[in-house]
């Protein structure tokens, strides 16, 4: 109780408060003070959860508001142009779907796989996510055939890696160079056993 008094009158002799601390009576502690709106207005998107009268959004939204005079019913079918892989679970396609990037190559043969096993079958996502890694692979060959060529240490985020987070790309080099050593020896291997067989 004593540091309290303490703080309170060394903060009045000094004739100044920084506002930084608020004392909560019958407590021992000094409680950090909270912000008050004014302070946290240049912080972009914040009060987008106040009431409409105190948010900072209101002027921005569209007046009157979207789908106000909604139709009845279901959206009209998109029309196919062109091949759009649907989940076995579902019993159609929807009524609306993107058709900016459909199967093609390998890439799009994995992904024709993927989709015949239910989304329940972890080989449905596993397959997915070697689509995403071939359709990589797929899209620097595209680029290269093109004439064009793909900053590929940029793209995959390795400049910024080795200038914020160097241990962490030290640590997946040597990951990736232990699993290509492994798999090298291992094939080396089989090679050598079926050449002396």
């Amino acid at each position: 109780m004593e540091a309290r008094t303490d703080v309170t009158e060394h903060k009045h002799h000094h004739g100044h408060d920084h506002g930084h601390v608020q004392q909560h009576p019958g407590q021992g502690h000094i409680a950090p003070r909270r912000p008050a709106r004014e302070e946290l207005q240049h912080i972009q998107g914040w009060g987008a959860d106040l009431d409409r009268k105190n948010r900072p959004g209101v002027p921005m939204e569209r007046t009157p508001p979207r789908f106000i005079n909604q139709p009845e019913g279901d959206p009209p079918q998109q029309t196919e142009k062109v091949e759009i892989l649907v989940s076995s679970e579902r019993p159609g396609i929807t009524q609306v779907f993107g058709t900016v990037q459909p199967p093609s190559g390998l890439s799009g043969a994995i992904r024709r796989l993927a989709f015949r096993s239910s989304e329940n079958d972890i080989r449905h996502w596993l397959l997915l996510l070697l689509a995403d890694r071939v359709n990589v692979v797929e899209g620097i060959a595209d680029d290269l055939a093109h004439g064009h060529i793909p900053n590929i240490l940029g793209e995959m985020g390795i400049k910024a890696e080795l200038k914020h987070n160097p241990a962490g790309l030290a640590k997946k080099a040597l990951i990736t160079t232990a699993v290509v050593g492994a798999a090298w020896y291992l094939l080396k291997r089989r090679n050598e056993d079926r050449y002396y067989r």
